[in-house]
Formats: structure tokens, C-alpha cells, sequence
């Protein structure tokens, strides 16, 4: 809102200093102290009326040290998170942009899955909260609006480059660019294309999958919201399964919104994309207003949520984080990125799939059940081992950083 009426006041008025509103990076900075005043901040106040409403935890003992103590820590504080992140978007960001309008769907989308999920547990008394099935489905819906949108909206473009004999037939606008002493035109058009890493041209297009079919163009956009509805359910899972020991999820899920951040910006800048041979997405370097909003939301979260845990984000807040991470690796077309850039939420969904497909495979094939790892997920692996669980979490966030930088230098590896 702000974004429009300082654009407004520039357009009419020209007061000095009102031009800095037309720059991304002024906006994504003061998203990021804004999300992180809301959640320092109003964070406390949240957490004390949580305390007063007695809104919980309810821990099961499963051997591990300290866990018993943190019986009755406030629950439900992924809503600190979503206030950090939507305030500042709906502030700051262009909210005529699709990109953003569909980042804004996906927050509220999948924090209210959470929400129910954690309603059910904390007020219900049910351990097992919103079935699996009902949450697969909140998933795959959200799925369904992302592919959909991205799929048919006509200000969901990619530029792509047209040869000459291409360029002296089509009608659409085109733009003559050089590069060294080469001339080359290029053209915004609609396309399942993305980004794909260690692969020549670094592209793959979904409506290719089945090329193999005869008439497979038309199974494009089934292909790609499969493709969508997958991403999203394992990466809100996976942050769903990390989110065990104090500041994990949110510290992880931090270093993971800077690079997509920093993605979104090379994206959507025309000279780095080129520069890099990725795809040019116009107008998605908005963006980054986003994601500067939801890192700032992690890292003021974490200001309570780290050692010892003054308050736990629930499903409210790890579900609304996987799905961010999700969608907007997806509409910055960096989905492919993702075992990488989130490899300790992939590891750690692994850790439980490898446990529970062994377990029972053992138990009917020997009579009895055996395990890969002392706990599953991994970080209680470690737990049982010994680790004190807030060096577990400095071990995980050093991986973190590392696989965020090998994310980035993809971008130049052919």
C-alpha cells in the first residue's frame, strides 16, 4: 500500500526522496526491519497471551535430554511468522504483481492449513491433529491455483531468444539485444520452461516430459502441476519434519529465503540473467520484497524460538514456511535447485521415509522391526547420540550455508 501511495506522491507531486520507493533493494531493506520489529516486538506480546490462553505443548517422552522441559512452551507462534511476512509485503510490495499476489495466497494458504492442524492438537486434545489426507489436500489445492495462475495468467512470461527467420515472421513486439558482436532478438512469451541445473542451456521444458507421447503438448499442464503439487507437498513436509529442535526450522529456512532472495533478483534483472544464461522472468525481481520480509520474520522468530525455546512455531509456522520455500522456487523457475538449496529438509524427510520402509520390511520379513537410525528424523539421531541439541542445530545451519552457496554457483556451472 505504501509502494502505491509514494508512487502516486511521485507522480503528482515529486517530493524529494520519494523516487527511493521505485528501488527493489530500498523496499526488500525495510521490509526486512520491519518484519523484524513485528516479530521482536509484537512477537513477545503474542507469546504472553499465548501463555495466558495456555496454549501449549504437549510433548511425548521419547527419552530425549531436556525434552520434558519444554512441556507447556507456547505453540501456535508460526503466526508471529505470518504477521512478519504479510505486513511488510502488503506494505512495501507492488501488489498489482501476480508474483506477489501469488506469495501472499500461498502464506495465508498453507498457514491456515497449519493453523487448523495445531487448533486440532491444542484445543481438541488430539495428538494426531488434521488427518494426513486433509493436509495432502491443502497442498495439492494450493498446487492446482500456482499451476493454474502460472499456467494461463498472460503476465507469467519468460523471455526467450528468436532467430532471425523466427523474429521476421512473428508479429509480437520484440527487443534487438547484443552480446560481444552477435545481435540476437529476444521475446516474452508463455512457457512451461525452466531453469535446470548442470544441464546444457540450463533448460527444461515440461511440456517435453512426455515427448514420447504422441499429442503430449497437451498434457503440459497436467505435467506441470503434478510436478508443482509434488514440490510443494515434500518441501512443507520436509520443513514440517525439521522443524524438532529449537531453531532449527526457522534458522534453516533463513539462510534458504537470502538465496532465494538473491535468485529472484539475478531473475528478474535482464543484464545477470544474461550475464548468468538463466532465464529472464520479467517482472519478478518484486520479489524480492518478499522474500526480504520472510527472512527477516525467521531471523526476529528466532529471537524466541532459539535455545531454550520460549515458544514453538507449530504447523502454523513450518507448513507456511514449506510452502513459501515451495512456490517461490517455483515462480522464480529454481525448482529443480531445491535438493540442493534444501538439502536438510530433504535429508530429514529421507531420514523418516529410510526408518518406517525399513522398519517394516524387517518386521515382515523377520518378525521383528529394526532401524536404520537410533531416531528418526536425523536430528534426534544425534540426540540419542549425545549431542546437545543446540549444537545440533549450528552443525545443520553451517550445512545450510554451504549448500546455499553451491546453489549459487550452479547458476555458472554448465
Amino acid at each position: 500500500m505504501l509502494y502505491h501511495l509514494f508512487e502516486y506522491l511521485n507522480a503528482h507531486y515529486q517530493f524529494p526522496g520519494l523516487r527511493l520507493f521505485q528501488y527493489i533493494t530500498f523496499r526488500t531493506s525495510l521490509a526486512i526491519i520491519i518484519s523484524l520489529i513485528i516479530t521482536t516486538v509484537y512477537g513477545r506480546r503474542l507469546i504472553n497471551y499465548l501463555h495466558k490462553m495456555q496454549v501449549g505443548e504437549t510433548v511425548r517422552n521419547l527419552g530425549l535430554e531436556g525434552q520434558m522441559q519444554k512441556q507447556g512452551t507456547p505453540t501456535m507462534g508460526g503466526l508471529i511468522i505470518l504477521a512478519g511476512i504479510l505486513v511488510p509485503t502488503i506494505l512495501l510490495a507492488n501488489l498489482t504483481n501476480v508474483y506477489v499476489l501469488l506469495m501472499i495466497v500461498t502464506t495465508i494458504w498453507m498457514g491456515a492449513v497449519g493453523f487448523v492442524d495445531d487448533y486440532i492438537k491444542v484445543f481438541k486434545k488430539n495428538k494426531e491433529g488434521l488427518a494426513g489426507r486433509f493436509k495432502v489436500v491443502g497442498q495439492v489445492g494450493l498446487a492446482l491455483i500456482i499451476g493454474w495462475t502460472m499456467y494461463f495468467n498472460p503476465n507469467i512470461v519468460v523471455r526467450k531468444t528468436v532467430d532471425e527467420t523466427a523474429a521476421s515472421k512473428s508479429n509480437a513486439p520484440m527487443v534487438l539485444r547484443q552480446k560481444g558482436e552477435k545481435f540476437y532478438y529476444t521475446q516474452d512469451v508463455k512457457s512451461t520452461i525452466t531453469n535446470y541445473p548442470f544441464y546444457k542451456n540450463h533448460e527444461l521444458d515440461y511440456a517435453k516430459v512426455l515427448n514420447f507421447l504422441p499429442g503430449s503438448e497437451k498434457y503440459a499442464f497436467i505435467v506441470f502441476v503434478c510436478f508443482v503439487a509434488f514440490i510443494i507437498t515434500a518441501v512443507s513436509n520436509g520443513a514440517n519434519i525439521t522443524d524438532g529442535i529449537d531453531g532449527l526450522a526457522t534458522g534453516t529456512s533463513a539462510i534458504i529465503g537470502i538465496t532465494l532472495g538473491l535468485l529472484a533478483y539475478v531473475s528478474g534483472n535482464t543484464m545477470m540473467a544474461d550475464y548468468l544464461n538463466i532465464l529472464y522472468i520479467p517482472n519478478s525481481g518484486e520479489l524480492m520484497i518478499f522474500a526480504g520480509a520472510f527472512v527477516g520474520a525467521c531471523v526476529g522468530f528466532l529471537w524466541y524460538n532459539s535455545y531454550p525455546a520460549q515458544v514453538f512455531m507449530g504447523d502454523t509456522g513450518s507448513l507456511a514456511i514449506g510452502g513459501i520455500i515451495a512456490a517461490f522456487a517455483i515462480m522464480i523457475r529454481k525448482e529443480f535447485l531445491i535438493p540442493v538449496l534444501c538439502g536438510v529438509f530433504v535429508v530429514e524427510l529421507l531420514s523418516v521415509m529410510i526408518q518406517v520402509s525399513w522398519f517394516k520390511y524387517t518386521k515382515r520379513r523377520f518378525g521383528e522391526g529394526r532401524r536404520v537410525f537410533l531416531m528418526s528424523p536425523l536430528h534426534h539421531h544425534y540426540q540419542k547420540k549425545g549431542y546437545h541439541e543446540a549444537k545440533i542445530v549450528t552443525r545443520f545451519w553451517i550445512i545450510s550455508i554451504l549448500l546455499a552457496i553451491i546453489t549459487i554457483i550452479t547458476l555458472k556451472l554448465r
